[in-house]
């Protein structure tokens, strides 16, 4: 049995104050990246924005935040500096983003604002993982997946809860909820958050050590694996309200209902899926099997979603097909973290992390962006689903082929000691 099985311990009250909190903001994090897309269907025939220019919209704020990640500067940040005090400032900007995106009349304004919720946003997976890679092996599934069910349920909460408020005061009073009472996190977090630099920091990567993160095999199959996982979610997040009111005719209400449904099945799927591989390493079982498994296979599962090309919109066939991608997500969403971390190793962790990230929200760009000039020119999404699927398939073929032994990369800078310990790809 692994040593560090055997030495396994529970998780202390700090790192769970820690990581509940971290999964409170991401779900704050993504009600606000996904409540543009809840609010376009009252927004979109008041600001007299169609449907190419909504898409345009909908991907502004993937890229502040891929590109900041793609070129080193958030995981930087996450590396270099405290991280407690990095996150506070990343939150602080996306927050006000979104109060102030209330206010606004314009395409540019608006455009502007979510190009400033990117810019905040783009800081919180490195420091997610940050804070992670000191974690055990053996609880980082359960940390991941309960940050991932944050990031199900906040477009889950956001659908159900803005439909409501859209209802009975209009779409400009989501993003004055959400925003003010966003602000209200920091508070705590600045209580428990951390606020010295972590031991594994004395040693810095330097700038080389990018160019040695490109070399490996297994980093690109997490960033393209990534990229494919994340053009599921954003097509879902940028244009299922649509589709459900548009092509599926239901009610703004009815379609927010449905919506909630999806997201938090994802949710319960990604608790379940961290929950159940964590318990299988912490019995002994490799972590490159089970991680790898669940990844791959969660994927495969989610390129169901395609079928929705061959069915008529708002039959049973295409919310059964809908409901199971969304289940089969949920589980890759759950371990897919927790293996670049462990590749990546405490010293390294913002830097991949960030990269990988970078690269995957470019998916946020293109997805929604394709998605609406398919609807521009045939006024239908079916074409697009067809699309997502084939993609997600990809993303199963990256995660599985790409990706070789889930084990701490051994850098050439950082002594041994500073890793989980085995060896190299």
């Amino acid at each position: 049995m692994p040593a560090e099985v055997a030495q396994a311990k529970p998780i202390s009250k700090r790192e769970w104050a820690l990581v509940g909190l971290l999964v409170l903001s991401v779900l704050i994090n993504y009600v606000d990246r996904s409540n543009l897309a809840m609010a376009a269907p009252l927004l979109q025939p008041q600001l007299h924005i169609n449907a190419a220019q909504m898409g345009a919209l909908l991907s502004a704020f993937s890229w502040t935040y891929a590109l900041l990640q793609l070129f080193g500067v958030s995981g930087y940040l996450a590396d270099r500096y405290p991280v407690g005090w990095v996150f506070v400032g990343g939150y602080l900007l996306w927050t006000l983003a979104t109060l102030a995106t209330g206010m606004l009349s314009t395409f540019g304004a608006i455009f502007a604002a979510r190009l400033l919720l990117g810019a905040g946003e783009s800081i919180a997976y490195p420091c997610y993982s940050r804070v992670f890679a000191e974690l055990p092996q053996h609880h980082r599934g359960r940390a991941n997946a309960f940050i991932d069910a944050g990031t199900k349920l906040g477009p889950s909460a956001g659908a159900l809860l803005g439909g409501i408020l859209m209802v009975h005061y209009g779409w400009r009073a989501l993003f004055f909820a959400l925003g003010a009472g966003g602000l209200l996190w920091v508070l705590p977090w600045l209580l428990v958050m951390p606020r010295k630099r972590a031991k594994s920091e004395s040693v810095a990567a330097p700038a080389s050590a990018n160019l040695e993160l490109l070399t490996l095999t297994s980093a690109w199959g997490t960033f393209l694996g990534h990229f494919c996982g994340n053009y599921f979610f954003y097509f879902l997040m940028a244009w299922l309200p649509t589709y459900l009111v548009d092509e599926a005719k239901l009610s703004v209400l009815m379609m927010s209902r449905l919506a909630s449904g999806a997201f938090f099945l994802i949710a319960i799927s990604t608790v379940s899926a961290g929950w159940i591989s964590d318990a299988l390493i912490a019995r002994g079982y490799s972590a490159t099997r089970v991680r790898k498994t669940i990844v791959a296979c969660g994927l495969v599962t989610a390129s169901l979603v395609g079928l929705i090309f061959v069915v008529p919109a708002g039959s049973t066939l295409s919310y059964a097909a809908l409901l199971l991608a969304c289940a089969g997500f949920g589980g890759y969403a759950s371990n897919h973290w927790a293996i670049s971390q462990t590749l990546a190793g405490p010293s390294m962790a913002g830097r991949w992390t960030g990269m990988q990230n970078g690269i995957a929200n470019l998916s946020g760009i293109v997805g929604p962006w394709l998605a609406g000039a398919i609807i521009q020119r045939s006024g239908s999404l079916r074409l697009a689903f067809l699309i997502t699927g084939i993609v997600t398939l990809a993303g199963a073929a990256c995660w599985a082929l790409l990706v070789k032994r889930v084990e701490p990369v051994q850098w050439s800078f950082a002594p041994a000691k500073v890793l989980d310990g085995g060896s190299s790809e």
